[in-house]
């Protein structure tokens, strides 16, 4: 993917971001069974960002993936930080997956695009979250743009949305959501996902992240919720074909 790519899938995205907005209730049953994947730069990541969205799936009967692009080990060994994720994992009935790069090393060339297209294909999913590209942390960047190439070079043939991790301090400039989740119900669940990461300071990130969701709540008139943003170009939208 060159510049003039991404820019002209980023200006396409800008456009869309002025539709209203879409709230998702817990009204109605799935229509098929879905595979969804969530991709993110750690161990954490997914969850904080998407927890609350993933314990709504997963409790409908879909298939949920969260797809780590390094196992997060730093000053915390890999052991510690992938047992962590499957913890976390468990309690969201979603399973883990690693891309296998180093945390704080990303690499984005043409061999990780081939290899990060090629985990995305095994998983076959019908819609990928994928964090926002612009971020103060370079393996969030790393995970969005090998997100978007392998939606682009797969033909669109999965929705993408984007999401939002602890807005100021790695999420910036996140556009108008085009859609949102009201996790109010599920929020304990999202809360103990994001706990058993307990190498990663929870008391100040979940802290961030739930001043988040209760901000995203005030605009869809709920306690608390996730936002979205859909790219322009995907094939459907799940949000309009299952109730979250």
């Amino acid at each position: 993917m060159n510049r003039r790519q991404l820019l002209k899938g980023a200006v396409a995205l800008a456009g869309s971001s002025g539709a209203v907005a879409q709230k998702s209730s817990d009204s109605a049953q799935p229509s098929h069974k879905m595979k969804i994947v969530v991709t993110g730069g750690h161990p954490g990541d997914p969850e904080y960002g998407c927890g609350g969205t993933v314990a709504k799936l997963t409790s409908q009967g879909h298939d949920v993936v969260l797809l780590y692009l390094n196992d997060g080990a730093w000053e915390t060994s890999a052991a510690i930080r992938i047992a962590e994720a499957k913890k976390a994992c468990a309690i969201l009935n979603a399973r883990p997956v690693f891309a296998g790069q180093t945390n704080g090393h990303a690499i984005v060339d043409n061999a990780h695009y081939d290899q990060f297209q090629q985990i995305i294909a095994m998983q076959s999913p019908d819609a990928v979250f994928n964090q926002w590209f612009i971020d103060n942390h370079p393996d969030h960047r790393a995970i969005a743009n090998l997100t978007y190439e392998a939606w682009n070079r797969m033909k669109r043939q999965f929705a993408l949305y984007y999401y939002e991790v602890s807005v100021g301090e790695d999420t910036i400039q996140f556009p108008v959501p085009t859609h949102y989740v009201d996790i109010t119900n599920v929020a304990d669940t999202k809360k103990a996902a994001c706990y058993a990461h307990a190498s990663q300071n929870p008391d100040f990130f979940y802290g961030l992240q739930d001043s988040v969701a209760m901000f995203r709540g005030f605009g869809c008139g709920s306690k608390r919720a996730e936002a979205y943003v859909m790219q322009t170009g995907s094939p459907f939208d799940i949000f309009a074909r299952n109730s979250l």
